[in-house]
């Protein structure tokens, strides 16, 4: 218990807390962790980062890594089925604008017979370690996301850090605890192989990206290894594709006179990211024959209300007949969620929330975070929208009760002070599907992101939550 020891006295250390938080810092900028500056996105600063890892238990981590294969599988079982979507969206799109959109776009290709023989997902599910029945923490979903999953370059550089702050503070024997990510080689390794089973060399990945997203570097670090690898890119926005691209005779996709073998979507998955032209460049692009990562029946099957239908009795059996012990290493990750439909059972589960506001969250449909109600905006939100069809556009979800750490959050003009933290995991997937058969279905990395105890929404984006890493432990503390 040394160690552990150690790493407690140095956060009652204030000189030794600034001593390390500037070397790193220092490592931040030197090995590829930039972030660029709100004020100036030309600038750059460090990324916001913790100055330590957070414990975690190597059983929960594992089981983390080993139940993703299993939801990868479950999100592409769930894109390819059209009425199970229609059924668990059909209250939704008539009270959400926005996935009524996606969901129209979605039956035009159903229409049109437009379904890609070859599909790439990849995917991030995030947990929290919840502590309600387990003071270690049980590992417990907060959502699947399936468009846009971000922060995969940023985590690989993380682990380097804290093993490096750790050889620093003399914990030399805690740096092999700190597992590393690698989330960029392996998420470029999918993109590869989908590029190669498209079978054209010349055509290029497209990144569709919103200017102003914050974590750009993420995507240069991506860009690069692919570039490594003989493969162009072409990174921008709804506008210049709408201005650029077209479709040839036989549905490929050019933009900017470079044929694209895959469109590998970070923008789109917030109402504020379209105009009718970019409405209309998402319908050209799901049209083309290049690869959608995501497609658009990936893109609904990551919906906040499939995930709460998902959690239904009987539902995940449907898409894992005859296979008990998957069914069962998803389900242990769920907590409960709730429908809100105008129904019997949304009304009972809208009393439920008003009467105990403090043990749920109100999820609309949106993605990116800082979308969430709790506590008071939750009761103030049931009650504008009351028992009508407004009410079907969001879910209601048990509210996860993290483990609670003590850690440094490093961010730019913040002084480096010890605070209680809580973290959120989120490991990748990556998987592709070509003409029915799976030929890819891996793990493709972690990242940590954590927040200030007292925040309920999180974020980096958002200026919230700051990226971390774990430290793997035997149980409540780390075996040292």
């Amino acid at each position: 218990m040394k160690a552990y020891r150690t790493l407690c006295e140095l956060m009652d250390n204030p000189e030794k807390l600034q001593v390390l938080a500037k070397e790193a810092k220092v490592f931040c900028l030197l090995n590829g962790l930039p972030y660029p500056m709100r004020e100036s996105p030309e600038l750059a600063t460090y990324a916001p980062v913790t100055l330590f890892p957070t414990p975690v238990r190597g059983a929960v981590f594992e089981q983390a890594l080993a139940v993703q294969p299993h939801y990868n599988l479950l999100v592409d079982k769930i894109s390819q089925d059209a009425a199970f979507l229609e059924e668990a969206l059909s209250s939704t799109v008539l009270a959400d604008d926005f996935t009524d959109r996606l969901f129209n776009i979605h039956k035009q290709m159903l229409a049109e017979g437009r379904a890609s023989p070859i599909v790439l997902g990849i995917n991030r599910s995030d947990y929290m370690l919840d502590q309600s029945e387990d003071q270690g923490g049980l590992l417990k979903l907060v959502e699947i996301n399936t468009f846009a999953a971000g922060a995969f370059g940023t985590s690989d550089t993380i682990a380097p850090l804290h093993r490096h702050v750790l050889r620093l503070a003399g914990l030399e024997g805690l740096r092999s605890s700190v597992p590393d990510s690698n989330s960029t080689v392996q998420l470029a390794s999918a993109l590869q192989r989908a590029w190669e089973l498209y079978a054209r060399p010349q055509a290029a990945i497209l990144f569709l990206v919103d200017d102003a997203e914050m974590i750009f570097f993420s995507h240069f670090k991506l860009i690069n290894e692919l570039r490594e690898r003989g493969i162009s890119s072409i990174r921008n926005n709804f506008e210049f594709v709408h201005k650029t691209g077209w479709l040839s005779s036989d549905d490929r996709l050019f933009v900017d006179g470079l044929e694209v073998a895959v469109v590998f979507f970070r923008d789109g998955y917030v109402p504020g990211h379209y105009t009718e032209e970019s409405w209309a460049t998402r319908l050209l692009m799901e049209r083309s024959r290049a690869i959608k990562c995501p497609d658009i029946a990936t893109h609904l099957a990551g919906t906040k209300k499939v995930q709460q239908v998902l959690a239904r009795p009987g539902v995940l059996e449907r898409f894992f007949p005859e296979q008990p012990q998957v069914v069962q290493q998803i389900r242990a990750t769920f907590v409960g969620s709730y429908t809100l439909d105008q129904c019997p059972e949304g009304d009972r589960a809208a009393a439920m929330a008003m009467d105990s506001p403090d043990r749920y969250v109100l999820k609309p449909q949106r993605e990116g975070g800082g979308h969430n109600f709790f506590d008071a905006d939750l009761v103030r939100v049931l009650e504008e929208v009351g028992a009508g069809l407004g009410r079907s556009s969001y879910i209601l979800m048990e509210r996860i009760r993290p483990r609670v750490e003590r850690n440094v959050l490093l961010r730019r003009d913040t002084p480096p002070e010890p605070c209680d933290v809580v973290g959120e995991l989120g490991v990748f997937g990556a998987y592709i599907r070509a003409e029915g058969e799976m030929v890819l279905n891996v793990v493709a990395g972690h990242v940590m992101r954590t927040k200030p105890a007292e925040h309920s929404q999180g974020g980096v984006n958002q200026g919230l939550a700051v990226f971390d890493n774990v430290i793997l432990c035997g149980g409540n503390h780390l075996p040292l």
